[in-house]
C-alpha cells in the first residue's frame, strides 16, 4: 500500500506547451526548494529590526528612564533658578498679595504687602551700604595686613629674646610665606580636578532637587512612583497637611502654631458609604467660602479628583465637612431601580416614598412626592426625562393618580403612558406648546372646582406634567386676543397657568412637575422656579445658573450642580428638598439615581396600566363645546367596565373644561337619566357602567333622537 505523498512543484513557465500524459521524455517539473527566492531589500531588514527594537519594552524603558532623569535635571534648575529669583527680588512677596487678593482675604494681603515693603527697605539699604563698602574694605584690608606682621614681629621678637639668636626675628614671618606656598600648592593640585568635578557636581545637585519634587512627566515616572499616593486611605495627617496647602494664609499659620499639629480642627472621620466624611472646625480667621473656593485643590491635596470631594456647611459655626470617596467609587454604576427587581412593587402617593436611587454615602436615596411640587433642571442629555420618568413611573403604581402629561421634546420618551396619562401631548412645535398650556389651564379649571367643593371633601392627586417645559416659555405663539402663550409676564397663559397652580393648587392635589434644560430668566422665570417645593439639578454650566436651579441658600450651603462632570455625571442630581432624607445642617443632597431604559419603563407602565379601569389617553385637548354629552361619557368611559361618577366627571372636564369643567353628579345624573344608563351604587359607590351607555347609544341611534338621551 503506498503512502500518501504530497509533492510541491513550481508551475512551468508561461508559453510551456502541454506534453501527452504519461510521456517519459517531458521535462520533470522543479521542485518547489529549487525555485528561485527573491532576497528581501536590506533597507526593509533594516526597518524590522529598528521597529521591533522600538516596541520592545526595554527600549521603552530606557526611554522613560532619559526623560525622567533629564526631567529631573531641567525641573531642579528651575526650582534653584526660581528659589534664587525668590531671594533676590521681591516676587514671592508679590506672589502671596496675589493670591490672597483672590481668596478674598484683604488682611493677609495687607500682611504680605507690609512684608514686602520691609523687605525692600532692607534690600536699598544694603545697596546703599555698597557704595561705601571699596573704602572700607581698603581700610579694613591694611588694618588687618599691619596687625599680623605687627604681630608676628613681636612674636619674632619674643621669639629671638628666648633663644638668644637674632635671626629668630622672621622665623614667624617665614613660617607664614610657607603657608601660603602650601596653600598655593594645594590649589594648584586640587584646581584642575576642581574645575572637572564641579560642573558634575552641580548637575547632580540639581538633579536631587528635581528628583526630590518628581519634576518628571508622570508617564516617566517609574511605575512605584506614578500615582502612588491616588486612592490612599484618608488620614488625619492627610486632611490636615491638605488644608494646609491650601494657600489660605491664616490657615497654615494657625495650623503651624497649633501644638496637636492641626488635628484637633478634625472630627473623628468616619466611613459614609464608598467614602469618608469628617467635619473641620476651621480657626478664627479662615471662613468657609474660602475652603469651598478651593475644592480642586483641596481634592488634588487629598489625591482624588474633584468630582471625589464634596464640601458642605453643617450647623456648627465656621465648619465645613467634608466627604471624600474611594478613588474611582463613583464611576462605578449603581444597581437597578427596584421598580424594575421588584414586580409586586406598589406606590402610595400619600405614605410612600419613591425609590429614586442613592446618595453619595450608598445609602437609598427615596423621595416623598406628596403635595409638592416639582422642578428638574439641567444641561440637555444628562438624564433629566429619565429622572422625573422614574419618579412618574413609580407613582403611577398607585391607580388612584391621574396624569396629564406634555413632552415638549416629543421624542417618544414617555409614549409608555398611553393608557396610563388621561393626556398625552407629544411634540416640540407650537401647536403642541398651545395643547400643552390648554392643559395645564385645564389643570387649573380641575383646581378651582376642587376649591368650590365642600370643606372636607377628599380629592385624588393630579399631576400636570411638562417636560421640556422653556420650549413653553419660549413660544412666540398667541391666541385670539393677542394673548402670547409663552413669556414671563403676567399676559402670557402659560406662565399665568403655572403659577395659579402653584400659589393653591398643593391644597387640592394639584401638582405641577417641570423639566427644562439650561435655567435662564428668560425660559425659566423666577417666581416659578421658586413656585416648586423640589428642586433638583444634573450638571449645569454656571454657577449662575444653579442659583436658579436650587437657590441661593442651597448654592451657598454647598451644592454644586455645575461642577458635575458633563456626560460623566448623568443621572447624577443635587437636590434641595423637604421631601428627602438629608444630613442635619445641610441644604441638598447629592443623589446618583437609578436608570430605567425605554425598555424596562414600558414593562413597568404595563404592570401600572394593569391596575387601572382602562384610561382614555387624549392626545388633544378639545374646546369646541360638545354636540353629544352621551357619546363623550361612552368615550371617556374607555373599556373599563364601570367608572366611578367622579371619575367620569374628571374625564369629562380634560376633554373640554369649557363644557364639562363646571359639571357636578347632578348633570351627569340629568344626561343618563331615562337612558337605562343612569349611575348606581357598586360596593357602596356611585358608578357609571360601560354596557348600560354602550346599549343608551346604540338605541338612541336606532330611533335616530339626538336628543333621546335627555
Amino acid at each position: 500500500m503506498t503512502d500518501n505523498v504530497v509533492h510541491l512543484f513550481k508551475d512551468p513557465p508561461p508559453g510551456t506547451p502541454d506534453l501527452p500524459a504519461g510521456d517519459e521524455s517531458a521535462p520533470a517539473p522543479l521542485p518547489l526548494e529549487a525555485a528561485e527566492v527573491r532576497p528581501v531589500p536590506v533597507w526593509r531588514r533594516t526597518g524590522r529590526v529598528v521597529v521591533r527594537a522600538v516596541r520592545d519594552e526595554r527600549t521603552r524603558a530606557a526611554g522613560r528612564a532619559v526623560v525622567r532623569h533629564g526631567s529631573y535635571v531641567v525641573g531642579g534648575s528651575r526650582l534653584v533658578a526660581r528659589r534664587a529669583w525668590d531671594g533676590r527680588t521681591a516676587a514671592r512677596y508679590e506672589r502671596m498679595i496675589r493670591a490672597a487678593e483672590a481668596a478674598g482675604n484683604l488682611e493677609a494681603a495687607a500682611e504680605w504687602e507690609e512684608r514686602g515693603r520691609q523687605y525692600r527697605a532692607a534690600r536699598h539699604q544694603r545697596r546703599m551700604d555698597l557704595l561705601t563698602s571699596p573704602e572700607r574694605l581698603v581700610k579694613n584690608a591694611a588694618y588687618a595686613t599691619g596687625g599680623t606682621l605687627g604681630g608676628l614681629l613681636l612674636l619674632g621678637v619674643a621669639l629671638a629674646v628666648a633663644t638668644k639668636e637674632p635671626g629668630d626675628v622672621v622665623v614667624p614671618l617665614m613660617a607664614l610665606v610657607e603657608l601660603c606656598r602650601l596653600v598655593v600648592v594645594i590649589a594648584t593640585v586640587v584646581w584642575g580636578p576642581l574645575l572637572t568635578l564641579g560642573p558634575w557636581l552641580a548637575l547632580c545637585g540639581l538633579w536631587a532637587v528635581g528628583r526630590h519634587q518628581q519634576a518628571a512627566p508622570q508617564w516617566a515616572l517609574p511605575a512605584q512612583q506614578r500615582g502612588s499616593d491616588a486612592g490612599a486611605p484618608i488620614t488625619p495627617s492627610i486632611v490636615v497637611t491638605a488644608l494646609r496647602d491650601l494657600g489660605i494664609a491664616p490657615l497654615r499659620k494657625a495650623i503651624k502654631e497649633m501644638g496637636d499639629a492641626g488635628a484637633a480642627m478634625l472630627s473623628p472621620i468616619k466611613i459614609a458609604g464608598c467614602g469618608v466624611e469628617v467635619d473641620v472646625t476651621l480657626p478664627s480667621g479662615v471662613s468657609t467660602q474660602e475652603v469651598q473656593g478651593r475644592r480642586r485643590k483641596l481634592a488634588e491635596n487629598l489625591a482624588r479628583h474633584e468630582h471625589e470631594v464634596f464640601i458642605t456647611i453643617p450647623q456648627a459655626a465656621r465648619t465645613v465637612r467634608l466627604w471624600i470617596a474611594d478613588s474611582g467609587a463613583l464611576d462605578e454604576p449603581i444597581g437597578p431601580s427596584p421598580l424594575v427587581l421588584d414586580a409586586d412593587l406598589r406606590a402610595d402617593y400619600k405614605k410612600g416614598r419613591a425609590p429614586w436611587g442613592q446618595d453619595l454615602r450608598g445609602d437609598a436615596a427615596a423621595l416623598s412626592l406628596y403635595q409638592r411640587h416639582m422642578l428638574v433642571t439641567g444641561l440637555s442629555n444628562q438624564g433629566k426625562t429619565a429622572a422625573v420618568r422614574a419618579l412618574a413611573l413609580w407613582l403611577a403604581l398607585d391607580p388612584t393618580v391621574e396624569f396629564r402629561i406634555a413632552d415638549l421634546k416629543g421624542a417618544g420618551d414617555w409614549a409608555m403612558f398611553d393608557g396610563i396619562a388621561t393626556v398625552l401631548i407629544q411634540g416640540p412645535t407650537d401647536d403642541h406648546v398651545i395643547q400643552a398650556t390648554e392643559m395645564v389651564e385645564s389643570g387649573v379649571s380641575e383646581m378651582e372646582r376642587r376649591l368650590t367643593a365642600p370643606p372636607g371633601t377628599a380629592f385624588p392627586p393630579l399631576i400636570v406634567l411638562v417636560d421640556e417645559a422653556q420650549v413653553a416659555f419660549m413660544c412666540p405663539a398667541v391666541d385670539e386676543e393677542k394673548r402670547p402663550y409663552g413669556g414671563s409676564k403676567a399676559t402670557s397663559r402659560y406662565f399665568m397657568a403655572a403659577r395659579k397652580i402653584h400659589n393653591q393648587g398643593r391644597a387640592v392635589n394639584v401638582l405641577l412637575w417641570q423639566g427644562t434644560q439650561d435655567p435662564t430668566d428668560q425660559n425659566l422665570p423666577k417666581l416659578v422656579r421658586e413656585g416648586a417645593h423640589t428642586r433638583a439639578s444634573l450638571a449645569l454650566g454656571t454657577e449662575s445658573q444653579a442659583r436658579m436651579a436650587l437657590g441661593d441658600k442651597a448654592v451657598d450651603g454647598g451644592a454644586a450642580p455645575h461642577l458635575l462632570r458633563q456626560g460623566l455625571d448623568k443621572g447624577t442630581l443635587v437636590v434641595a428638598s423637604d421631601g428627602i432624607a438629608i444630613p442635619a445642617g445641610q441644604a441638598s443632597i447629592t443623589v446618583r439615581t437609578h436608570y430605567i431604559d425605554t425598555e424596562a419603563a414600558a414593562e413597568v407602565a404595563a404592570r401600572a396600566r394593569a391596575l387601572r379601569d382602562g384610561v382614555t389617553t387624549l392626545r388633544v385637548i378639545d374646546n369646541d363645546e360638545p354636540t353629544d354629552p352621551l357619546a363623550d361619557i361612552a368615550h371617556v368611559i374607555g373599556t373599563a367596565a364601570r367608572v366611578l361618577t367622579q371619575d367620569v366627571l374628571q374625564r369629562l372636564a380634560t376633554t373640554n373644561p369649557k363644557a364639562y369643567g363646571d359639571w357636578t353628579n347632578g348633570d351627569l345624573k340629568r344626561v343618563l337619566e331615562g337612558t337605562g344608563a343612569e349611575p348606581y351604587k357598586s360596593d357602596g359607590r356611585m358608578v357609571v357602567a360601560r354596557d348600560r351607555v354602550a346599549r343608551a347609544l346604540a338605541n338612541r341611534t336606532e330611533t335616530g333622537s339626538a336628543s333621546a338621551a335627555q
